[in-house]
């Protein structure tokens, strides 16, 4: 068998499968607008923002073509392998961490205009963005670094598990992986400041009603923050991040100006929803099916050593077979898995909802949802196809029928 055929021709597949995803975006703006959010936009904003939308469109699928061709082109013409002889890199270590370098710079090489373009030219260009090029490269620089630091930890610990305990390595990996996400959900708050500002909500009525709503509820944050998201974008978003005494609620600064107090609290309660839901920890559970099918792959893919010569190695190179590992067989199962997590991620998404209008802000949710797409230029038609296998959330029209309906239950 050649497995390097082999894997090229799954790689085919989940490209023509990423295709399909691009293609139905691109027939979203046809689709007839749902009458409970027809007053999003008026005729000159949809105008501007079909405009936006094809811009957007055009850039993601020629980088979606782009890296396909990347890929298909490093893994069908030893590419890594070239590296690897190209900069001597024989122990088991260096071989593989030369694998990893050589992968994120290339991606960083390849990906970095098409970042540029939509960040400085699209973004720009409809009065969204407010990065400068300086905290672009910034941004670009510290994103590398941690990701480089992160995956080199990583390899070192599979290299040294697997020399010492062969077929361990699974059950390990496993216990490894799921740990290193754990710490990452208590540390969000700390990598977060590294590219964000964060600085408690100030005294006030607002902040007196977000700890009356709190109390009220049985909830316990350790901090209310304020995000300066404005220094990158003009786009509003809030979220809840760590667990446990590491529990924060942040708010963009964009979310405060745009805003009416009630749309904000309405916002805020959506979030303590995901709090009281403890959806934190379910959904780190759901991480689990991902996490086994990233160590299955691993495992599989540096148990046979035979696979490598195919890809123009004299042996197994561990750095490669996290390439292998994403590139191929995750990029080929994760749709699957996301099919069902998406939709777990999307009930989340209605059950907090639903928290923030029994709460009494049913009404705010609503004109604050609307406000949100308005002013991040969401897409209000979204192709259901796309919605079921990928969407997180709900479209706006699913939620904001789902609110009142909880409203008139209520």
């Amino acid at each position: 068998m050649n497995y390097k055929v082999f894997a090229l021709i799954v790689m085919g597949i989940t490209f023509l499968f990423d295709t399909l995803m691009h293609y139905l975006d691109t027939k979203s703006a046809e689709r007839e607008i749902p009458a409970n959010v027809a007053d999003i936009y008026d005729a000159d904003e949809y105008k501007r923002w079909l405009a936006y939308d094809k811009e957007c469109n055009k850039l993601s699928l020629w980088r979606h073509l782009v890296s396909y061709v990347v890929a298909f082109l490093l893994i069908g013409l030893d590419g890594y392998a070239a590296v690897v002889n190209l900069v001597g890199a024989e122990g088991l270590y260096s071989a593989a961490i030369a694998v990893i370098i050589a992968d994120t710079v290339i991606s960083m090489v390849w990906s970095t205009p098409f970042s540029y373009v939509a960040n400085m030219g699209i973004e720009q260009k409809y009065g969204f963005n407010k990065m400068t090029k300086k905290t672009f490269v910034v941004d670009l620089i510290k994103e590398t670094v941690i990701s480089l630091g992160l995956m080199c930890g990583l390899i070192c610990i599979v290299v040294a598990v697997h020399q010492a305990l062969g077929n361990w390595l699974l059950i390990i990996l496993t216990a490894v992986i799921m740990a290193f996400l754990v710490i990452m959900v208590f540390l969000q708050p700390v990598f977060t400041r590294i590219f964000n500002k964060l600085t408690p909500l100030e005294e006030g009525e607002l902040r007196a009603r977000l700890t009356e709503l709190l109390e009220k509820n049985g909830c316990t944050v350790r901090q209310i923050s304020v995000s300066d998201g404005s220094k990158r974008s003009t786009k509003a978003n809030a979220y809840f991040g760590g667990f446990g005494k590491m529990k924060t609620i942040v708010l963009y600064d964009t979310l405060l100006e745009q805003m009416t107090e009630d749309e904000i609290i309405a916002v805020f309660a959506h979030e303590m929803g995901h709090n009281k839901h403890k959806d934190t920890i379910k959904l780190l559970g759901i991480n689990v099916v991902n996490v086994l099918m990233i160590a299955v792959s691993l495992w599989a893919v540096v148990s046979l050593p035979e696979i490598y010569k195919d890809f123009g190695f004299d042996g197994v190179n561990y750095g490669f077979a996290f390439v292998l590992a994403g590139t191929v067989c995750m990029a080929f199962i994760s749709p699957f898995i996301g099919l069902f997590a998406s939709a777990l991620s999307r009930k989340f998404e209605y059950a907090a909802d639903k928290f923030a209008a029994d709460n009494g802000y049913g009404e705010a949710l609503i004109s604050g949802l609307k406000k949100l797409a308005k002013n991040n230029f969401s897409c209000l038609t979204p192709h259901p196809v796309v919605v079921v296998l990928t969407y997180s959330h709900p479209t706006i029209s699913q939620r904001v029928e789902y609110i009142e309906k909880c409203m008139k239950n209520k």
